[in-house]
C-alpha cells in the first residue's frame, strides 16, 4: 500500500506514520525541504511497518532516507522520538531535542523497569488506588516483570534547541517555540516564511496569519492532549507548592501560540487546520470548565483515584483498561496541582491517601 503522502507546497511535506495497536492510527511526520537535505520533524513509532512506511514517503517526497540532514523532535513521547536511531544510522542525521525532554530521554533510559514500578506503585497508593488496580503491579514488581518502558531504543539527541532560536537549516526561517505542558520540553515549530496559498492569490482568498506552525502535539485540532505529571522519582520537592504545574504551563503556552497567529497549522495527529486563535480559546475553556466541575466535586474531600473515577473522560470510567486509568489519575493530579498553585484548593493535613478539598 502507498503511504500517505500530502504535498502541503513550499517544500512542506507530511507522511502519516502509523502507531501499532493505538486509536490514534499514525503520527503525522513532517519533511522539510532545505539546501542541505530533507529535515524531519518527528519520526514516528519505533516498529518495522512504521520504518517502511516512513522510509517510502521519504521517497515519495523525492527523497532517498540516507539524504535526511537532520531531525526536530518536538517532544519526547515515542510515536514521535521512537524511530529517530534508526533514521541516525540510515542517513547520519543529527538529532535535536529542548534539553528538558532530553533529560526524560536520559531518565528513562538509565532506569531499571522495577525503579519505574516501584515509583508507580508509591504514586498510585498516595493517590488512592485500590488494590484490585494495585495487586497486578505489586505481583510484576514480585516477579520481577517490570515491564521496558517504550522508546528505550530511541536515539539520545547530539543537539539542543534553545526557545526563541531561529534552527540552523540552510535555507528556511524556522524558529523554536517553547511549548510545555503535554511534556516538560515540548516544542512548536514556527515557519516564518509567506504561506503558499498566500502568493499571488486574491486578498479575500488568502489565510490570514503568518507562516506555518509545525504544533507536535500541543495543538491538535479535534484531540485534548494529556497534560500530565513529568517529575523525576529521585527530585519531588516536599512542599506541593513548589512542585511543578504541568497544566499552567499548558495553559501558558497556548496563550503564546494564540498570539504567534499562524495561517495554518500543521500537527502530528489528524490533520492540518487553520485559525489556530480559535483552537486555542477551545481548549482553554475546555481546562477551565473542568477546573470549575473540579472545585465542585472538591467541596467534600476526595483523593486523586476518586476525583479521576468522576471525571468526564472519552468513554465511561468501567471501559478505561488499567494503564490508561493510571494516565487518567495523572491527569487528575495535574490539574489539583494547578487548583492547589491557584488557591482554590488545597490536601487535606495527614491524609494517607493525600485527599484533597477546595478552599
Amino acid at each position: 500500500m502507498a503511504p500517505q503522502v500530502i504535498d502541503h507546497k513550499g517544500g512542506v511535506w507530511s507522511i502519516a506514520v502509523p502507531i501499532p495497536d493505538n486509536p490514534l492510527g499514525h503520527t503525522l511526520v513532517h519533511l522539510l525541504e532545505t539546501d542541505r537535505g530533507p529535515v524531519l520533524i518527528d519520526t514516528g513509532w519505533d516498529d518495522p511497518d512504521s520504518w517502511d512506511t516512513l522510509t517510502a514517503g521519504i521517497t515519495a517526497c523525492g527523497f532517498d532516507p540516507a539524504d535526511v540532514h537532520g531531525v526536530v523532535i518536538t517532544h519526547h513521547h515515542p510515536d514521535h522520538h521512537g524511530l529517530s536511531a534508526t533514521v541516525r544510522e540510515t542517513s547520519g542525521a543529527w538529532i535535536a531535542m529542548h534539553a528538558a525532554d532530553t533529560a526524560v530521554v536520559r531518565r528513562s533510559r538509565a532506569a531499571e523497569p522495577g525503579q519505574w514500578l516501584d515509583y508507580v506503585l508509591v504514586k498510585l497508593t498516595t493517590a488512592g488506588a485500590p488494590d484490585d488496580h494495585l495487586e497486578p503491579l505489586r505481583a510484576a514488581r514480585a516477579a520481577g516483570r517490570g515491564r521496558k518502558l517504550p522508546g528505550r531504543r530511541a536515539a539520545l539527541p547530539d543537539r539542543a534547541i534553545e526557545p526563541g532560536e531561529l534552527l540552523d537549516l540552510a535555507g528556511r526561517r524556522v524558529r523554536a517555540i517553547w511549548t510545555p505542558g503535554h511534556t516538560p520540553g515540548h516544542v512548536c515549530l514556527h515557519l516564518e516564511e509567506t504561506h503558499p496559498a498566500q502568493q499571488g492569490a486574491p486578498a479575500t482568498a488568502r489565510p490570514t496569519g503568518f507562516g506555518r506552525l509545525f504544533s507536535g502535539d500541543h495543538l491538535l485540532p479535534g484531540i485534548t492532549p494529556h497534560i500530565g505529571l513529568y517529575e523525576d522519582p529521585d527530585d519531588v520537592a516536599p512542599d506541593l507548592l513548589d512542585r511543578g504545574d504541568p497544566l499552567g504551563d499548558y495553559l501558558d503556552s497556548l496563550e503564546r501560540i494564540a498570539r504567534l497567529a499562524p495561517a495554518e497549522v500543521l500537527p502530528a495527529h489528524q490533520h492540518a487546520f487553520p485559525d489556530a486563535g480559535g483552537r486555542v480559546r477551545e481548549l482553554i475553556a475546555h481546562h477551565e470548565e473542568r477546573l470549575t466541575d473540579l472545585r465542585t466535586l472538591l467541596r467534600e474531600p476526595l483523593t486523586a483515584w476518586q476525583l479521576a473515577t468522576s471525571m468526564q473522560w472519552n468513554r465511561p470510567w468501567t471501559e478505561i483498561p488499567a494503564g490508561s486509568r493510571t494516565i487518567a489519575v495523572s491527569e487528575a493530579e495535574a490539574h489539583l496541582r494547578h487548583l492547589v498553585k491557584r488557591g482554590h484548593v488545597e490536601p487535606v493535613a495527614g491524609s494517607m491517601p493525600v485527599r484533597y478539598v477546595a478552599v
